[in-house]
Formats: structure tokens, C-alpha cells, sequence
């Protein structure tokens, strides 16, 4: 009767901290939690609508990137602009826009990736139905982002193409 006991409590045991090792998984791999924080809003003349930015890592003379977490919210959207070094977009939350110059409108959503060319005019920005996140990886060694005009309504609509 005392194995029987033994075994018993150590099924129990092995039962009880299994389910909640599974579960405590579970949580984490759903979870609507975002992974940077949101950071500092903008005040820019540079974008419509109200957008918020952390600097995950800063260019130096090691590595000429710089990285950051930008989010929109709804329908808040860049101007257009382009960057010498080229530019890497990574849609991490929502639903999002970006265009290219002379093309048309893409929509983005969590898990996409976008190589933006070096000097090539584009813009990027949320959907008008939510928050868009995105990580921004930015070539700094070519110079700084040339800011252009605003996207007009049609473009953000998708209308037309710039």
C-alpha cells in the first residue's frame, strides 16, 4: 500500500505541474501583449495622425542601422519620403499600407516584410480600421530620411498611384 501511495502522489504531482507547464505556454503564445514598448508620440510635420516611437538600437560607427518600433494609429500614415540607405519594414501588430513611387498600395499585416530600395520614394502607415506596429530598420551611413510631400487621400485610399 505505501508504493501504491508513492506512485500515486507522483503521478498527481507529475500531472498537475505538466498541465501547468502546458498551460502557462498557451498563455504566453497567445498573448496580444506587444513586444516593445510604445514609446514617445511624435510631433512631427511628417506624418498624419498621431504615431509613437521607440528607438530599439541607434546607428554607430559599427553598425549603420538604426532600429526602431514605430506605431500608427488608425489611419495615421507617414508623408512620403525615401532614405538614401534604403529602409526594412516588419509588420509586427494590425493592419497596415505601404507604397512605393509609381506603384500601387500594399497592404501589410503582422508577419510581413518590406525591402524598401535605397531613394525610393514611399510611404507607410495604418489601416483606418486599427493600430499598426511595425519595427523599422533604417540605413543611416548614406544620410538622413528626405521628407516629402503629404500622401493625398486618394493615394492612402488607393486610388491612385503617386
Amino acid at each position: 500500500m505505501n508504493s501504491f501511495l508513492k506512485i500515486s502522489i507522483s503521478l498527481i504531482t507529475l500531472l498537475f505541474f505538466g498541465c501547468q507547464s502546458t498551460t502557462q505556454e498557451k498563455d504566453i503564445s497567445t498573448s496580444s501583449e506587444l513586444i516593445f514598448p510604445k514609446g514617445n508620440q511624435l510631433e512631427s510635420e511628417n506624418f498624419k495622425g498621431n504615431v509613437w516611437f521607440i528607438p530599439l538600437i541607434e546607428n554607430d560607427s559599427l553598425n549603420q542601422n538604426a532600429v526602431g518600433s514605430v506605431t500608427f494609429e488608425p489611419g495615421a500614415r507617414t508623408h512620403w519620403h525615401y532614405h538614401p540607405g534604403g529602409q526594412i519594414l516588419l509588420a509586427i501588430k494590425g493592419i497596415g499600407y505601404y507604397q512605393e513611387k509609381g506603384s500601387p498600395r500594399r497592404k501589410l499585416q503582422k508577419g510581413d516584410a518590406v525591402k524598401c530600395p535605397p531613394n525610393t520614394p514611399h510611404w507607410h502607415g495604418a489601416s483606418p480600421e486599427g493600430e499598426f506596429v511595425q519595427v523599422a530598420i533604417t540605413g543611416r551611413a548614406d544620410g538622413p530620411t528626405v521628407w516629402l510631400e503629404p500622401v493625398s487621400e486618394a493615394e492612402y485610399n488607393g486610388l491612385t498611384k503617386h
